[in-house]
């Protein structure tokens, strides 16, 4: 076979391997497709009643982004044991009842242990609340000295003091502008929180968080179908959800799931699969999140799985540069959370995680939520910034960047005091 010139070589290479999966930002570019029917079963049959949709329709829908995105958990582990590391009826300046479980696995010969921070309004019996995961650790959210600094492994951040892969006490309040606390509990809110790396920590490597715990003999990474990371995180909510249960301050029947970026997406599958949570927030979820896939804009299932490998299971690679042979997309993830309330939001300067494709999303959601005669995304026009939608299903789109603010809240809570409280 006869060589290529070397500067032919090169370009074939970068042909092939890079200009294939560019990243587009151009709608006139967004490739046709069709949007799989959340109410056509994969066999063809119309679903129209809101018991078709339960007995037929969302169990398929559900083994599918099991099997085939997500992955499956490989059995039930319950919480072997919680301790109250600490508490105070007088945190925050008497505002708030500070309470920091850590709750404990076992099996396989080994343990995993993650620590929940809750802040609880001071004088509400059964609180409803917020619970999501936070990046860097507990201390991070807020300035408050008796948080305790976890001992997990941590992504290294120069700006937060994070170096060698620990965390310190130069990395406590780092975050605070993304967890609104004060207006949370003014609102009669409380708020839980998590380390995510006390659960997986986010590198591809599947020895040193839950899995292990369940892996079968001579078993070291999970089988293609089995569960990657976001499958693991979101089983840590629905693990802390069963804490909630016992504990006498909480309401667990108004846990409300958040998460922000890769922990949206986490939120989105921890409401899908368990049905406890009251409602569900996706904040700039983006791909694999609430981000339409076959529209190829922003981050795409190619590039995702080549950076983040471990966050899906294997059997997700077939889909890279091949959307068109999914048979679902995310919409249909959104109305498996339906008939409970649900808010996606998007920021306009986050074209990574295509707000559109995200707004979109909601609206063909909505159909499954009109089964139950609820109110969603009615329209495909994009509200305007900073204009929400507030219904059963909700949207926004705010200016700025890929991040969570106080607009983002303020709205959380207007949504959650309509639909949820």
């Amino acid at each position: 076979m006869k060589l290529l010139p070397y500067s032919l070589s090169i370009f074939f290479f970068l042909f092939m391997f890079i200009g294939s999966s560019q990243t587009n930002y151009e709608e006139s570019k967004v490739p046709a497709f069709a949007i799989p029917d959340p109410l056509l079963t994969f066999s063809g049959y119309t679903i129209n009643s809101v018991k078709k949709w339960e007995k037929v329709r969302r169990p398929e829908l559900l083994r599918f982004f099991e099997n085939d995105i997500y992955g499956k958990i490989p059995k039930n582990l319950k919480i072997d044991s919680y301790t109250i590391l600490e508490q105070d009826d007088h945190a925050l300046n008497g505002k708030a009842k500070r309470k920091q479980v850590e709750l404990t696995f076992k099996n396989n010969n080994k343990t995993l242990s993650y620590t929940i921070l809750l802040y609880l309004p001071k004088n509400k019996v059964k609180a409803p609340i917020f619970l999501g995961y936070n990046f860097y650790g507990n201390h991070t959210i807020t300035e408050d000295k008796a948080v305790l600094i976890s001992s997990a492994w941590a992504n290294n951040n120069k700006s937060f003091g994070i170096e060698n892969n620990t965390l310190t006490e130069a990395s406590r309040g780092k975050r605070t502008h993304r967890w609104a606390v004060e207006k949370i509990l003014d609102a009669g809110y409380g708020l839980a929180t998590i380390y995510y790396g006390e659960v997986d920590p986010d590198k591809n490597d599947f020895s040193d968080g839950i899995h292990s715990l369940l892996y079968q003999q001579g078993q070291n990474q999970p089988k293609p179908a089995e569960w990657g990371s976001i499958a693991a995180w979101s089983w840590g909510m629905a693990r802390a959800l069963d804490y909630f249960e016992k504990d006498a301050d909480i309401d667990a029947s108004k846990v409300i799931a958040f998460g922000h970026s890769r922990l949206g997406k986490t939120s989105l599958w921890a409401g899908a699969t368990d049905k406890r949570f009251a409602g569900v927030i996706s904040n700039n979820s983006g791909c694999g999140g609430a981000a339409l896939s076959k529209r190829k804009f922003g981050e795409t299932i190619a590039v995702i799985n080549d950076r983040f490998p471990h966050w899906f299971c294997d059997n997700f690679n077939q889909y890279g540069d091949n959307e068109e042979a999914l048979p679902v997309d995310q919409h249909q993830l959104l109305a498996l959370i339906a008939p409970r309330p649900l808010y996606i939001a998007s920021a306009e300067e986050d074209q990574w995680a295509d707000p559109r494709g995200e707004f979109l999303s909601s609206h063909y959601a909505t159909q499954v939520y009109h089964l139950y005669g609820k109110k969603g995304i009615e329209t495909k026009e994009m509200p305007m910034l900073n204009d929400p939608i507030h219904n059963t299903v909700s949207y926004h789109i705010r200016t700025g960047k890929h991040d969570v603010t106080d607009y983002d809240w303020e709205n959380y809570i207007k949504w959650a005091n309509a639909f949820v409280k």
